[in-house]
């Protein structure tokens, strides 16, 4: 090593406990600048992903900062840079560029790159509010800036040539999207150059999938075999023609479709078959598949598999656990960027993505340019965050590429809704356009069970008569509105089958474990088994739970929620009569808010005789209108917080942190508690396991991740009272309840003494 060295970026020891060549920090900003403008040539942003790349780490050539990355790694301490043990303070280094490009370009367009270069670490800040805020931070930055300077930057990093604005950026009301979309690219940028000097053996592990076009030909060959092995049934012969009126469709320009289509119709396959076309006629990128449940998305990943293969799908939530071994870590690195052709995510991990300011959310965002999104179960869109949105649906559609998919039974209204004076109240999505030709008339095709509606609203069925009902018929699923009900009606059911229970209360391993108990019941029921089979369940099993029952009791709910339980009962069509659905006012009301609200809609339509065909489209639209009208399409002001403000001492004021802040599709309120669930096969939970691991090491991610499915959400007023009571103890870092208060059967129940306490959620 040579005793005097360049600027650097980054250093490393190599494998035999020396230094490596530094990575130089002209070599790294051309680079990230290279990469970030490639990634931003999509959405005609080039010139703007290059000087962000540029310009980002320009306060590492201070003095301050190079003496610092030698003394705090212990590179070339024994040179004369820095004394030994010196140990120089940690010296910051992301505004010197922001102030850089206020000055070459003043006004909005430095202002737009200094939010992207400020925030490259810490994540896009707000214009207000604090230290962390880009107008506290740009303040503070001038020593920093000077001090940059003062080192002699070669010339050709300090200039760029100012780029034009694109039509995305030219509304205050869609600049934050495209500002988050060219962070992302830079954010990634800096990333992979990072990597590609510090762990260079992962560059290879990057890009691993096949392309889209090899999954096209993959896709349908075993498509149209299984059509022409197929037996000709009725449903059969409908699902052809919807998965043709899909192929047919995906010709037509990109935009906003809707796929509407009753529980059973194969969607799941018609709607890839659209993508898959569609990405071939008008050259798409990627294709994204978000679900609103885990407990689903496995279920349809494990369907794109078997038509595609092992290697072509990148499922990505919260529950995976993408381990540490080689051959998953194409996987784990293509999920930090959604860099493969097919994933397959949750709408929480999708949407709070979109608005997100932190770099490890944001930095996938770049690749959603031009690519085909489809929302499974559209209509669990959660009404208070409509407005945010639709609003970034639109401008991905307009500006970015992006074609959507709504794919559902239940379409929910997301257009624009206008009050009796015709006034605007909410802009919504316009121009969708539906996939199937006659919505209508499919769902007549499809209709397979017949709904009895209760005959008289104010008069309640008690628990005991449901039960009574329920123990009547040899094989029926009950879907009631609250875990403390669910528990109810299966302690009232005779003892004479097979009898399940499910809801929160249980964990998702616990859950998924019953869930396969019941469809082998189900298949053992078909091939001739005379067993009762009962099922006590929350709504959590309606939306696309692969189960099917001739009999459906769904306690009073949201139309929505009843088509989507009906689509639990007689699913596959094979019964020689229609399946019933009874529908049923319970003792107990839903939980208040939007739950509530929506069963009192459902009975406002039922009184006003508006019921008579409760699954068609045209009673969906009034439901969901009706619904609309009683909520807040943007409860939490985020539109308002993202849309951009200029003033003289303010030239572009964005709350980018505020927003992502509020922006939170599954409200945060409640504690995670890990529970000794014990598996079947297993003489304890394995829980006690991964909390030992994480006890020696609380850095191992794999073990958080396996303990996420074996928690439930508790309040956090009874969490407390549980801990006080000594049910629950706290280890590795986490809340343990014990064991005697994991029942095997419905999860979570707390002691005799704080059941009153425990109220709905229990």
């Amino acid at each position: 090593m040579t005793e005097q060295v360049s600027y650097i970026a980054h250093v490393k020891q190599d494998s035999k406990g020396g230094w490596s060549e530094p990575h130089l920090l002209h070599e790294h900003l051309e680079k990230v600048a290279e990469l970030s403008a490639r990634s931003t040539k999509k959405c005609q942003s080039e010139a703007w992903g290059f000087a962000a790349g540029l310009w980002h780490d320009l306060g590492k050539y201070r003095s301050g900062f190079q003496m610092y990355i030698r003394d705090a790694s212990g590179f070339e301490r024994e040179n004369a840079h820095v004394e030994q043990g010196a140990h120089s303070p940690r010296v910051t280094h992301s505004t010197a560029g922001a102030v850089h490009a206020i000055n070459q370009w003043p006004s909005i367009p430095g202002y737009i790159l200094a939010y992207l270069i400020s925030g490259h670490h810490a994540g896009l800040p707000d214009w207000s509010g604090g230290r962390g805020s880009l107008e506290h931070r740009l303040a503070e930055a001038t020593k920093e800036y000077q001090e940059s300077l003062a080192a002699g930057i070669p010339e050709q990093l300090l200039t760029a040539e100012q780029p034009a604005v694109p039509g995305a950026a030219r509304s205050l009301k869609s600049i934050a999207l495209w500002m988050r979309i060219l962070f992302s690219s830079l954010v990634d940028a800096d990333f992979l150059d990072t990597e590609s000097y510090m762990s260079p053996e992962k560059v290879d592990k990057r890009n691993q999938y096949p392309q889209l076009d090899e999954l096209h030909s993959l896709f349908f060959d075993k498509m149209s075999t299984l059509q022409k092995n197929a037996e000709q049934t009725p449903l059969n012969v409908i699902r052809k023609s919807i998965f043709e009126a899909c192929h047919r469709e995906a010709y037509e320009a990109p935009g906003i479709f809707s796929l509407t289509v009753p529980t059973g119709g194969g969607k799941t396959l018609a709607s890839l078959g659209f993508a898959l076309e569609h990405a071939k006629q008008h050259g798409k990128s990627r294709i994204v598949y978000a679900i609103p449940f885990t407990s689903i998305i496995e279920q349809n990943a494990d369907v794109f598999r078997k038509f595609l293969g092992d290697t072509a799908v990148l499922e990505h939530h919260s529950s995976l656990d993408i381990d540490q071994r080689a051959e998953n870590a194409g996987s784990r690195l293509a999920a930090e960027n959604w860099d493969a052709p097919l994933i397959v995510t949750t709408n929480v991990q999708l949407f709070e993505s979109l608005f997100a300011s932190r770099t490890s959310r944001c930095r996938k965002l770049h690749n959603l340019v031009n690519s085909i999104i489809i929302l499974d179960e559209a209509q669990q869109v959660p009404r208070d965050f409509h407005a945010p949105i639709t609003q970034a649906m639109q401008q991905m559609s307009d500006h970015f590429g992006v074609t959507w998919v709504l794919c559902t039974a239940t379409q929910p209204e997301l257009g624009q809704q206008t009050d009796a004076f015709d006034r605007t109240l909410h802009e919504g999505l316009s121009n969708i356009s539906e996939i199937i030709p006659d919505p209508i008339g499919l769902a007549q095709n499809l209709k397979r069970v017949e709904i009895e509606l209760p005959q008289n609203v104010d008069q309640p069925t008690t628990w005991e008569s449901l039960a009574w009902q329920v123990a009547n018929e040899a094989c029926a699923l009950v879907i009631v509105n609250k875990r403390q009900d669910a528990k109810t009606v299966y302690e009232l059911l005779p003892d004479d089958g097979d009898t399940y229970h499910l809801s929160a209360n249980m964990c998702a391993e616990h859950r998924s474990v019953a869930l396969k108990e019941i469809r082998q019941k189900l298949i053992a029921r078909r091939n001739g088994d005379t067993t009762p089979l009962r099922v006590i369940s929350t709504q959590l099993i309606e939306a696309g739970v692969d189960v099917d029952f001739p009999v459906v009791f769904r306690a009073m709910a949201g139309l929505d929620s009843i088509a989507q339980a009906a689509g639990r009962c007689n699913r596959e069509g094979k019964m020689p009569q229609p399946g019933r659905v009874v529908v049923f006012q319970p003792e107990t009301l839903p939980p208040p808010g939007f739950l509530r609200q929506a069963a009192q809609t459902t009975l406002e339509l039922l009184k006003s005789g508006q019921l008579d065909d409760p699954f068609s489209p045209a009673a969906m639209q009034a439901f969901f209108t009706k619904l609309n009208y009683l909520g807040n399409r943007d409860a939490h002001g985020i539109c308002e917080l993202l849309h951009a403000k200029t003033s003289p001492d303010a030239p572009l004021e964005i709350q980018f942190r505020e927003a992502a802040k509020k922006f939170r599709l599954i409200d945060d309120v409640g504690i995670g508690v890990v529970v000794p669930f014990c598996p079947e096969g297993h003489e304890e939970s394995p829980v006690h396991i991964w909390l030992a691991a994480l006890e020696k090491d609380s850095s191992q991610k794999w073990a958080h991740r396996k303990l996420q499915r074996y928690s439930v959400t508790l309040p956090e007023r009874l969490a407390k009272q549980l801990h006080s009571a000594g049910a629950l103890y706290e280890r590795a870092g986490k809340f343990v309840i014990e064991t005697s208060n994991y029942h095997p059967v419905w999860g979570m129940q707390p002691p005799g003494n704080l059941l009153s306490a425990a109220g709905s959620v229990i």
